[in-house]
């Protein structure tokens, strides 16, 4: 089996620690730092998982929240795990559902 990886990101959580709880209230802070992004590009780094995150952005938000990568960045295995059957990648299969039956007092 191969385990799929992911990664939890902590960068809401952080900045509200330091009451930052604007996504603009970054974007100052940032360009303080010669980090220069628009506001919905601060907007989407705080509110999703960056696919990718140059590291003059990372160290800027470390040195914006007092903080090391891994306070942002907190890496995890997904609990799905991938299996390889013939070169391919499969998911393993999902448990059978089971159906609830109400059932009412006859009065």
């Amino acid at each position: 089996m191969i385990k799929k990886m992911g990664i939890a990101w902590h960068l809401r959580l952080r900045m509200a620690e330091h009451g930052l709880f604007q996504t603009s209230d970054l974007v100052p802070l940032l360009a303080e730092r010669g980090i220069h992004l628009s506001r919905e590009q601060v907007y989407r780094l705080v509110t999703q998982e960056p696919q990718r995150l140059s590291m003059d952005v990372l160290a800027a938000l470390c040195d914006i929240l007092d903080c090391r990568p891994n306070d942002l960045i907190e890496v995890q295995v997904v609990n799905q795990q991938l299996r390889r059957t013939g070169g391919e990648l499969t998911r393993p299969a999902a448990p059978p559902v089971r159906r609830t039956t109400i059932r009412r007092p006859q009065g």
